[in-house]
């Protein structure tokens, strides 16, 4: 039986003010960050023309996972669902694996954003960053101003659900401006379609080279389609906009990323290509498109974008400072961690959440070897975290047929094992020297689970069913193998190119119809989706629908 919560009396509920507009901003905010401030220069480099391809394959991945959050996000709204799903077919295992990496990748998002904002601006403003080193990190100065950035971005989630919405429309609307006008600007400006076919071809590199993009800043500039569904439990009418707003953001998201792409490519000067794409643009410029702006006399696009360099990447540090302690809520809810997790304010904020998410962050500002193998860490995290979704679709279509699906995906038999493989693939792709870390993480989030259960941190704690959640660890364990024996990130190169990617094709069928097969029975998933019922009705007896905003 699942335990019932000894909350005693009535308890805050998290409040139903978001609409269909502010969830897709939500998303959309979160995909433009400083992914495409950056993402074009590190996938040219990487795969040359050919990024292109890079791009419309980190768009196909994504869209597939995009899918099946829409499909959940509608069928089970509660707030952190990316955590929940896999807790309701998997038990605590399954439930703690998925939320622990969402909640590793979101809480490095805010300050690998401000980092970034603060990086691109040291152009115009001396002594943020030090770059005496061939690794930028931020001095003193820079430390301090980040930290008030990532205050500020607390403050404002902490005052409530509606003022995280509101704010993030109004640099939404400027995130996505400013991406289109350098597009149009630079395509009937400067374009040499020679540039397609320069410095070795359209893709000089091969298809390893359009592989190795993708975890190279071009999956990470895409990924945060999810964070509507963090904020299911908020929204107004969830079982049609958060599928909406999802597979929205992720069409706007992927559209603008490969026009961006393309333009920049048109853009370049062809002289710098003659000797291959490893320095497609003048050293020392921090940020391709303002340095693009500056080399074609067109200053006045030079300070738009060096404006957007810290609305941009702040703007998705605002939302995942929001987002991330749903996670942390969420994962509270679920018994994995203290009940002071859960605890709201008076505006029915985690509020105790958002402080943790706050000084955790502020831990990750310290110096970082790089942005870029920050990144690979984040994409892999969240990568790994989408990979459970498609798992608990499919493990819920099963145990839970009847439930009302108001966005329902088709072809979900062909989708979702598709979806967990594609998943598995970017990790891998992102190599053995980020997965190495990522592992550690792993490892990390299990001793403090055992603690937890240990010491009873939380007296709600579910008990672990683990024949449903056996699978995980070799799961886990057999995709490290792969990586450390792979082709990419100082892997050993064991398996040859090509392979490789059949040998993680066939793994991760494997695990992903094993895991379905062990998922919890039809009634033991009944009795959790009625509590996650009870909840959700609760949050919308206390604060109805009228009071949503757009």
């Amino acid at each position: 039986m699942v335990q019932v919560r000894a909350e005693g009396p009535p308890t805050r509920r998290l409040r139903r003010e978001v609409g269909l507009i502010s969830l897709t901003f939500v998303s959309l905010g979160s995909i433009i960050g400083s992914g495409w401030l950056l993402g074009a220069l590190t996938a040219a480099k990487e795969a040359g023309p050919a990024s292109i391809l890079s791009w419309v394959l980190a768009g196909v991945i994504l869209a597939v996972l995009a899918l099946i959050h829409a499909e959940l996000g509608a069928a089970y709204p509660v707030a952190g669902g990316t955590a929940r799903w896999p807790h309701l077919v998997f038990g605590p295992l399954g439930g703690f694996t998925s939320g622990w990496m969402a909640w590793l990748g979101g809480v490095a998002l805010a300050p690998i954003e401000v980092e970034a904002a603060l990086q691109y601006l040291s152009n115009i403003i001396p002594g943020l960053v030090n770059e005496s080193s061939s690794t930028a990190v931020l001095t003193h100065t820079g430390i301090a101003v980040a930290v008030v950035l990532m205050a500020v971005f607390s403050l404002i989630n902490i005052m409530g659900v509606r003022w995280l919405a509101e704010t993030n429309t109004a640099a939404v609307w400027w995130k996505l401006a400013v991406p289109l006008l350098t597009i149009v600007v630079l395509a009937a400006t400067s374009f040499h379609p020679s540039n397609f076919t320069a410095g070795g071809g359209f893709a000089p590199n091969g298809f390893k080279g359009i592989l190795s993009a993708l975890p190279a800043g071009v999956v990470f500039a895409a990924v945060g389609f999810e964070q509507a569904v963090q904020l299911g439990g908020e929204s107004r009418n969830p079982k049609k906009d958060v599928p909406r707003a999802v597979v929205g953001a992720m069409v706007i998201g992927t559209l603008v990323y490969l026009l961006l792409e393309f333009a920049f490519i048109g853009a370049l000067d062809p002289a710098n290509l003659a000797h291959g794409w490893s320095n497609p643009i003048s050293k020392g410029e921090f940020g391709p498109y303002a340095g693009l702006a500056t080399s074609l006399g067109l200053s006045w696009l030079a300070v738009i974008l060096y404006i957007d360099a810290f609305i941009s990447p702040a703007g998705t540090g605002l939302v995942y400072s929001g987002t991330t302690p749903r996670m942390s809520y969420a994962m509270s809810r679920n018994g994995y961690l203290p009940p002071i997790f859960e605890k709201l304010n008076k505006r029915g904020i985690p509020w105790f959440s958002v402080l943790v998410t706050f000084v955790v962050g502020l831990v990750l500002l310290l110096p970082f070897p790089s942005w870029q193998e920050f990144v690979g860490f984040v994409t892999s995290a969240y990568v790994l975290m989408y990979a459970f979704a498609p798992v608990a679709f499919a493990a819920l279509r099963r145990t839970d047929p009847d439930r009302a699906r108001p966005y329902r995906v088709g072809g979900g038999a062909v989708l979702a094992p598709l979806g967990f493989v594609a998943a598995n693939l970017v990790v891998y792709w992102s190599g053995w020297k980020t997965d190495s870390k990522l592992l550690l993480c792993m490892v990390g989030g299990f001793v403090l689970l055992g603690i937890s259960y240990l010491t009873k941190a939380n007296p709600n704690r579910p008990k672990i069913d683990w024949k449903a959640g056996s699978w995980i660890f070799p799961y886990l364990a057999g995709l490290a193998l792969i990586s450390y024996l792979g082709q990419f990130g100082n892997g050993t190169k064991a398996i040859p190119f090509g392979w490789d990617i059949a040998v993680i094709v066939v793994f991760s069928l494997a695990v992903f119809y094993a895991a379905v097969a062990l998922s919890l029975p039809s009634e033991r998933v009944a009795e959790f989706v009625q509590q996650e019922e009870a909840e959700a009705r609760e949050g919308l007896e206390e604060n109805p629908p009228a009071t949503a905003t757009a």
